[in-house]
């Protein structure tokens, strides 16, 4: 099995956070969110990974740290990484392109802008899987249209009157992945264009009118990271997941003097905590110090330095620097307010 992960976007909506850092590698509940999403699909997977593909960007956006960071994503999975890059925004049917020498035998795709927790047997005899989840309001979404077998026989973008309530969350499973090259090789060959791009949507389009069998497997949690606010809300659900399956959160390379620390946290290697009260809800990276401070449903990245501060739902990058009064903020990598 292979996984073939698209991550050329720039992540734009999640500015400044995602100005030095790849929106992928973004830190959720302590670990970046393509790190969660590659671990979580592996384990839906319940089968050997023999490789993963990751589709990156300009060279000078994703260099050596993020290919050197996927890598050892891959090879704690047992797996072999492949990087390929799209220098051309082009859309999701061509960065899938670019992966063309990876494009062979059953695979995922996915996209690394969400979190999914999930517990389904992928029909692995059906031609392919669209991973979806039951929402209340469908015509915001891409939804799929069942037949009365439960396969897939229609992809509808935001339908205004009710075709079903299960939504597309762009994570696909392949029988044989070469049969979605060779239909997207025929759409960029004949230049088939929707909202300016080439769209794996119009190869599995072509997929469908040649007869392919098509099914879904529903998640029971689907958590975007697109900006700065479903992010923290986001690493929010992560915390309380991890907290109910047992997972140790507060490292013991921590220090608390004088401090509370209200659950679930997490809280890494190196941290201090002084006179502070820090939680729910709260991510606080590798080597931060915080003092004086109350900071609740929160990201603090690595490496950041805050004081006298009450936080609540603030998002702050690596190298920051944080001294004063204001609540809801939202601060880049190597950035100073005091």
């Amino acid at each position: 099995m292979k996984i073939i992960v698209p991550m050329a976007g720039r992540g734009s909506r999640l500015r400044p956070h995602s100005l030095t850092v790849p929106k992928p590698l973004i830190p959720v509940a302590g670990k970046p969110i393509v790190h969660r999403l590659v671990t979580e699909i592996a384990t839906i997977l319940d089968e050997e990974i023999e490789e993963i593909a990751f589709i990156l960007g300009d060279p000078a956006f994703f260099g050596d740290e993020v290919v050197t960071a996927l890598k050892a994503l891959a090879n704690e999975l047992g797996a072999k990484a492949s990087i390929y890059r799209q220098l051309d925004p082009k859309g999701t049917g061509h960065a899938i392109m670019c992966a063309e020498p990876s494009l062979s035998g059953p695979a995922v795709i996915a996209y690394a802008d969400t979190l999914i927790k999930a517990d389904f047997n992928l029909d692995k005899e059906a031609d392919s899987v669209i991973w979806t989840k039951k929402v209340e309001n469908p015509e915001a979404f891409g939804v799929v249209n069942l037949n009365e077998k439960e396969e897939i026989i229609e992809l509808v973008e935001k339908p205004e009157t009710f075709v079903s309530d299960q939504a597309v969350i762009g994570i696909y499973y392949f029988k044989d992945v070469a049969v979605l090259k060779k239909e997207l090789q025929y759409v960029l060959d004949n230049n088939i264009i929707n909202g300016g791009e080439y769209q794996i949507n119009d190869g599995i389009k072509r997929m469908m009118a040649d007869g392919k069998i098509f099914k879904t497997g529903t998640v029971d949690e689907w958590m975007d990271c697109g900006n700065k606010e479903v992010t923290v809300e986001t690493n929010a659900r992560m915390l309380g997941f991890l907290a109910e399956d047992g997972e140790t959160l507060v490292s013991e390379e921590s220090v608390q003097e004088n401090s509370t620390i209200i659950s679930p946290c997490f809280i890494g290697k190196g941290v201090t905590l002084k006179n502070s009260t820090v939680g729910p809800h709260v991510s606080i990276g590798e080597g931060t110090i915080i003092e004086d401070s109350t900071v609740k449903n929160s990201i603090i990245q690595t490496h950041s330095v805050i004081k006298n501060a009450t936080l609540d739902n603030a998002m702050i990058g690596n190298h920051a620097h944080f001294d004063g009064k204001f609540t809801n903020v939202s601060i880049g990598d190597y950035s100073a307010l005091k």
